[in-house]
This record gives C-alpha cells, structure tokens and sequence, in this order.
C-alpha cells in the first residue's frame, strides 16, 4: 500500500488524525504524546502509547516519520518501535543507505530477523509499514504449537516474507502470546511522528469446505 491509503471498508481506525482517544500510556492513564499537523509526535519521557484495541490476526497500516538527526549514529538516530500485540517489535530508525541492514535497522523484528532490503527513505520523508500479522496458536495448556509470524511491507517493499517469530522480542509488554495484545509505539526519546494508523481483522483460517452454487 502506499503513503496516505486510505482505510478500507471494515477497518478501525486507531488514529483519527485529530487526538488520541484510541490511545492510552502504557499503564492504562491517558497518551502523553502531542497530535500536531494530523500526526502523533512522540513526546520524550512521556513513554510509550498503546491502542484500546487488542487483536489477534491483522493487516495493520501505519506511516511514520523519522527526525533529521544528522550527528547522530546508529540507534541513536530517529528511533522509536512498532510492537505487534505489545510483543512483537518492528524497529523505527533513520537507517537510510545503510547497505546491508541488521537486526537493529529500520524494518528488523527487533533484535531477531533483518530486514531482506533496505526501503528506507531519508530523514523527513513519510514513510509506511503494513503489516499482515499472524498470532501465535497456543494449546490449552498454554503451550505455543505455532509461532506468531508476519510479512512486512516497508513503502510496498516485501521485507519479510511470511516469517517465523522467535517469541516475544527485547522489551514485550509480556509473554502471553496466546491472548490478543495492543499495537504499542515506543517512546525511545526521538520525536518520530506517526500517522494514518488502522487496522483489518483477519479470519484465523479459511473455510476447508467448497459448496459451488
């Protein structure tokens, strides 16, 4: 999909471009960051933001920016994180003509999978993520009988292509992946500002029946 799509039919909107009702602070108190310009901007030390909405199967469409911060290095530059279910983190970074990203680059599952290419844009450019996000299958007892996985599209480019999580990443808001979870955004101390943010619930599995009219 590309900058500024529009929410399809039967999506939820998470940010209206107007305030953050659909937000609250990590504790459950309301969202310290600012709503300027039709986007959210991260406010430093007001700590991370996750949506009232918890989901399990989603594609997720979201558009960030990352500030310029031409001093700065490696994770130290326009840093911030999109974690899928508060668990699940997709790093947020100014990574712009790295040539071979790593684990910690724009686009990564924190701290687990690389991204395949590097998509990102400069510095103030809008950029977008979409997401298509399959939770983890847990048996009764608790016990993950199959791996969350995902596939990431950075500005339309496939960066990962249907992938296998390793659990949780650095800094999930818990373990319980067998539960519906919140898309949180990290405050990392950078103003990375985020608009454009929905999502679609998706069917954990199809029909294994086919009745032809």
């Amino acid at each position: 999909m590309s900058i500024a799509a529009e929410a399809p039919d039967g999506a939820e909107v998470l940010f209206n471009g107007i305030d953050l009702r659909g937000f609250t602070a990590r504790g459950g108190g309301p969202a310290g960051w600012k709503v300027e310009d039709g986007a959210i901007r991260v406010v430093a030390g007001a700590g991370d933001i996750v949506s009232a909405a918890r989901f399990e199967d989603a594609l997720i469409h979201l558009e960030f920016q990352c500030p310029d911060m031409p001093h700065a290095t490696g994770q130290a530059k326009g840093n911030s994180g999109v974690f899928v279910q508060g668990r699940y983190e997709i790093q947020v970074l100014d990574s712009h003509g790295v040539a071979v990203p790593g684990t910690g680059d724009c686009g990564a599952v924190y701290g687990q999978l690389a991204p395949l290419s590097n998509a990102c844009r400069p510095a103030l450019a809008w950029q977008s993520y979409d997401i298509v996000f399959s939770a983890a299958r847990v048996a009764g007892g608790g016990e993950v009988v199959e791996p969350a996985r995902l596939t990431l599209l950075h500005n339309g480019v496939v960066i990962h292509n249907n992938v296998t999580l390793r659990g949780p990443t650095q800094g999930a808001s818990d373990e319980d992946e067998g539960a519906p979870g919140p898309l949180r955004l990290q405050d990392h101390g950078d103003p990375v500002r985020y608009r454009n943010i929905w999502l679609v619930r998706l069917a954990p599995r199809g029909s294994e029946r086919y009745e032809p009219g």
